[in-house]
């Protein structure tokens, strides 16, 4: 007996549109869905870079209103910490700018991520775990970078507009990253510090600084005359309305610093603003060159000099650094004060001489 040949009923067209329209949906839906994660990743970064330059600027604005000064350079006039509040806000806001992309960036790519694939991300949690520590041992370097910048950032030892040396490169710093510094030097060149390489780092914008001029004279100058006169051009220039703003303390002759076989040379200091060190040392050495020329003494020699070592940590203090007392004697046996006597101070009499018989 032959059985029929059976075959499947063909496919209602109404099925599948329907299952077209079901995968059309699907594939709309999370479209819409990543679409809106990017929208709004977008929106949260301008909105908390808006907030960080708001509130940067809103510090700049007050530090200047308070001094009553249009422009940054002109901070030089007023306190030294409006000026470093501005410098140290300026890194901040660099830093949390950086900070708000990266973590934009990360959270919306894994929403993506749980969008497309649900169970992606559950399914590589032991991948996850594994990459993390590969890149965690293979980039341990990018870790000490950025470990090192939050540190440098937090402690206040560089910000933008700083002068500094960081033993790899000395200028100017332009821009200051969790990762990077960019250091523009005297040349124009800009060098890229990684954080993690900086050991020690010299910031010539904080505090003070101190103008050291070394100042040669003939060896038959007078001494104290020669810095009686130099101590008057250093008092005239701190006094000058022009220059005094800038000018900590008052000026210092230490005195004879050396002697040599063609010049007497005598040290003149004189304590400045950091950022102003430069300027005022230029003048002060024209100021100096005059007052030797008034008293008809040639000038061998007129030099800046930069104490370091040994030498320029002697000299933190000033001119008269204090003395440490001498140290103990040790290994000699006590003294009992029994066998200390009292000192006669009666004159002893004197033997009569015998007369002869």
């Amino acid at each position: 007996m032959l059985l029929p040949f059976e075959t499947d009923p063909a496919p209602v067209p109404n099925e599948v549109w329907a299952s077209f329209l079901k995968i059309l949906n699907d594939i709309g839906g999370r479209a819409i869905a990543i679409a809106i994660i990017i929208v709004v990743a977008l929106l949260i970064g301008l909105a908390l870079r808006f907030v960080v330059r708001r509130v940067v600027h809103r510090i700049v604005d007050t530090a200047k209103s308070k001094a009553n000064v249009d422009d940054t350079q002109a901070l030089e006039r007023s306190p030294l910490a409006d000026m470093r509040l501005i410098q140290r806000t300026r890194t901040l806001g660099s830093i949390l700018q950086n900070i708000i992309n990266v973590a934009v960036v990360v959270v919306a790519v894994l929403m993506v991520m749980a969008v497309i694939a649900p169970d992606l991300i559950s399914s590589l949690t032991l991948l996850t775990a594994a990459l993390g520590a590969g890149l965690g041992f293979g980039a341990q370097n990018i870790v000490k970078d950025v470990l090192n910048g939050l540190f440098i950032v937090a402690e206040d030892q560089i910000g933008i507009g700083d002068v500094v040396d960081t033993g790899l490169a000395s200028g100017v710093v332009e821009h200051v990253s969790v990762r990077v510094t960019q250091v523009r030097d005297v040349n124009g060149t800009l060098w890229y510090v990684r954080n993690g390489e900086m050991l020690r780092i010299g910031n010539m914008s904080q505090g003070w600084a101190r103008a050291i001029i070394d100042l040669g004279v003939p060896v038959d100058a007078v001494v104290p005359d020669v810095e009686a006169a130099l101590l008057d051009a250093a008092q005239g220039l701190a006094k000058d309305p022009k220059w005094r703003t800038r000018i900590v303390e008052r000026p210092e002759v230490w005195g004879l610093e050396s002697i040599t076989g063609e010049a007497l040379v005598i040290r003149v200091v004189l304590k400045t603003r950091a950022n102003a060190k430069d300027d005022v040392a230029r003048e002060l050495r024209m100021r100096l060159k005059i007052a030797i020329e008034d008293l008809g003494l040639a000038i061998p020699s007129l030099e800046s000099v930069v104490p370091t070592g040994p030498e320029g940590a002697r000299r933190v203090r000033g001119a008269n650094p204090p003395t440490t007392k001498p140290n103990a004697v040790t290994g000699v046996p006590p003294v009992s004060r029994g066998i200390w006597r009292k000192k006669d101070t009666k004159p002893a009499a004197k033997n009569k001489p015998e007369d002869e018989s």
